[in-house]
């Protein structure tokens, strides 16, 4: 997407990231999603194709296509659902401002962390209703950083998680645009439209969340601001490195972790 600022970067690290968030949360963000057979289906942002094959193995005989403005993106996404078996998906590069489908083209959309990372998310919206057909569905997932907390917590560990929103925020994103989904349908146009909070908590009587969700997802996502956080000034390495320390001294057996995603309905 022409706006599109990626504060967590591109790096083979940030893919296993999105690829362990994915699989983590399967049954949070995908329980209630599928597609009949035959229905055309848009995936915006695709990304690596983290969501990509859940979507697809949950609908196998839908027929989604998957878009990204990134070409290297794209290639990865291609190649893990070829290794997957997966053939009901098709891939192109595309921008969000600027689809190349007609009208009406698509029985149902699926975005997953796009809007956050746009400046402008209800254009952005404006035009995937155009290719969405009426009594369409649009499925919207969206996380919200100011819906973190942890046991034990510092100062430290909230400033590094702060410095995050504050990096997406100078790229024009917005990493608290959870809390904003519902008035951003609304605003849209959409009918019906209905959010649901999807809450994560993670304690070591649940080992599988503290290190595929704690450790692996939101603790990564914040290291991988580290670098920009760092030279916008917005903290220093002492007091990044102490935060970090922090963030994990929550994952032990006697910590908790707490995170709050937001899931959208609507229909054209």
């Amino acid at each position: 997407m022409t706006d599109l600022g990626y504060v967590h970067g591109y790096s083979e690290r940030e893919s296993s990231r999105l690829s362990d968030q994915a699989t983590t949360l399967d049954p949070l963000f995908h329980g209630d999603t599928s597609y009949p057979p035959g229905s055309k289906v848009l995936e915006c942002g695709c990304g690596t194709g983290a969501q990509t094959i859940i979507l697809a193995k949950n609908s196998p005989e839908a027929r989604i296509t998957s878009i990204d403005v990134s070409r290297e993106s794209l290639d990865k996404a291609a190649a893990l659902v070829e290794s997957e078996g997966i053939s009901n998906v098709t891939f192109q590069q595309a921008d969000l401002f600027d689809l190349p489908y007609e009208e009406e083209a698509f029985d149902h959309v699926f975005v997953c962390f796009v809007l956050e990372h746009l400046q402008d998310p209800a254009g952005a919206l404006a035009c995937i209703k155009k290719v969405l057909k009426r009594g369409g569905t649009i499925t919207a997932i969206e996380g919200d950083h100011g819906s973190w907390y942890c046991y034990p917590e510092s100062a430290e560990a909230r400033r590094a998680v702060q410095c995050l929103i504050e990096a997406q925020a100078h790229l024009g994103g917005d990493s608290l645009i959870g809390r904003r989904l519902f008035p951003l349908l609304n605003e849209a146009g959409f009918k019906d439209v209905r959010v649901s909070p999807r809450m994560v908590y993670a304690d070591s009587s649940r080992p599988g969340l503290v290190e595929g969700f704690s450790k692996r997802t939101f603790i990564a996502m914040v290291e991988g601001a580290r670098d920009r956080a760092l030279s916008l000034s917005l903290i220093d390495r002492a007091t990044w490195d102490k935060g970090i320390r922090d963030l994990y001294r929550a994952t032990e057996m006697d910590g908790t972790f707490c995170y709050t995603f937001f899931k959208g309905f609507g229909l054209r």
